[in-house]
């Protein structure tokens, strides 16, 4: 299926929003998730399905001042 991540288009098999996470290589990173504009929590990413065509947004913390 086909996701928009961050605004780049990938072809994907994972099911879920964690699925996603890992099968793009932030597995493990601590990020911040949305799912068509929705913030998702990361405890909710294994229950979260992830649909043709939904747009992901993935967030880094960033430190400043």
């Amino acid at each position: 299926m086909q996701i928009d991540l961050n605004g780049t288009r990938y072809d994907i098999g994972a099911a879920s929003l964690a699925e996603v996470l890992a099968e793009l290589g932030y597995g493990g990173a601590a990020v911040a998730t949305a799912v068509n504009g929705a913030f998702i929590p990361a405890s909710a990413r294994p229950t979260t399905p992830v649909q043709e065509g939904d747009r992901i947004e993935v967030l880094a913390p960033m430190q400043g001042g």
